[in-house]
């Protein structure tokens, strides 16, 4: 079988939609399976003409019957390319996030998005959602759920030795509470209200670090920073930027909570990773973050409610004991999550039920 992933800019991006990519394009080449990355340079999901040419020029070249996986940021907006190649390649749209679902967006550009996306998945041999919650969202796009498959993602798990270093990290008596945000700037990961509900809880032991991308959202980025300013805490906040995973792996393992006051997720990656480092969550209740945190590895508040995240911080912040029986009830919830291994495997046997191809 041949095997394309075709992804949005570079395949070693650092967001999360990239991350699963790797993932999966490395266990698949991992189990043995020849895969071809097409990497598309262009503003998706509002592609310039080159980009669309470019995104045409490349799936013309790839061999007759291949199964190929365009990341949803693609596929959903270019349905017309999607219509012209359906008849020769086996295409599977890899939704990590249906376009309309974007929390920034106004009425106009989520119709525009909704009705592109709903008339390029009708190419689609297949669709994979990475989130439960994407099923709901894609309701009304008309494909059928025999089309559909969840393949959530894998989650890593540090090692006995790397855990017991954050362990004494937290155990250091210095009085801050270390806090870690990981997800890029964007108008739907919530930092703005997050910085709002943290300088609302009167404390002022604690320090936040945000990492992401401060690239693709100038606007956001921009409102952050001011928001920082006027809540004059530039002395508690740090935006990180992007870090490889050397540097992601430092700072959870530094952290003694993690926070993310996100809109909308369809899974929530930077959570799992975060039980797994066993740190206590503070989040909001979308995608398949209320199941994994449960009511023993920390607080989910409702989507928009700062009331609700102000006083979850505050009770965070304020109790060490609480604090520590949510880490204990994180390491506890995150020995049930799946492995990259068995996500990559479940993936593959998506692949492998598609309709047979050449060698």
């Amino acid at each position: 079988m041949r095997i394309a992933f075709v992804v949005p800019g570079r395949l070693e991006a650092r967001t999360g939609g990239s991350t699963y990519n790797r993932r999966i394009v490395h266990g698949l080449r991992a189990r043995s399976r020849r895969v071809e990355v097409v990497e598309i340079d262009g503003a998706f999901p509002a592609p310039d003409a080159g980009a669309v040419r470019r995104l045409d020029d490349a799936l013309t070249r790839l061999t007759g019957g291949t199964v190929t996986v365009v990341d949803g940021l693609i596929f959903g907006c270019v349905p017309e390319v999607a219509e012209r190649h359906a008849s020769h390649l086996c295409l599977v749209s890899l939704v990590h996030l249906p376009l309309a679902a974007d929390p920034g967006l106004g009425p106009e550009a989520t119709a525009a998005l909704r009705r592109s996306e709903q008339r390029a998945l009708r190419s689609a041999t297949h669709v994979v959602i990475t989130g439960s919650a994407t099923l709901d969202l894609l309701d009304g796009y008309g494909v059928p759920e025999e089309r559909i498959t969840l393949v959530e993602p894998g989650t890593d798990r540090p090692s006995a030795e790397a855990l017991a270093a954050a362990r004494a990290q937290r155990s250091r008596g210095d009085g801050i509470v270390r806090l870690l945000s990981v997800a890029t700037l964007n108008p739907g990961k919530g930092h703005a209200p997050l910085l709002s509900a943290l300088a609302a809880t009167g404390l002022t032991h604690w320090h936040l670090t945000c990492a992401g991308s401060v690239e693709h959202h100038p606007h956001t980025v921009a409102d952050v920073q001011a928001r920082i300013r006027q809540l004059d805490l530039t002395t508690r906040v740090t935006l990180a930027g992007n870090l490889d995973d050397t540097g992601l792996a430092a700072a959870y393992q530094a952290a003694d909570v993690f926070v993310l006051a996100t809109r909308r997720e369809t899974y929530g990656m930077a959570v799992s990773s975060a039980l797994a480092w066993g740190l206590p969550v503070v989040s909001t209740h979308t995608g398949a973050i209320p199941d994994m945190v449960g009511d023993t590895a920390g607080i989910v508040v409702p989507v928009d409610d700062d009331a609700a995240l102000t006083d979850a911080l505050r009770r965070v912040l304020g109790d060490a004991a609480l604090r520590a029986t949510l880490a204990h009830g994180a390491l506890l919830a995150a020995e049930q999550l799946p492995s990259w291994h068995d996500q990559v495997a479940a993936f593959e046997r998506v692949l492998d039920r598609l309709p047979s191809t050449s060698a």
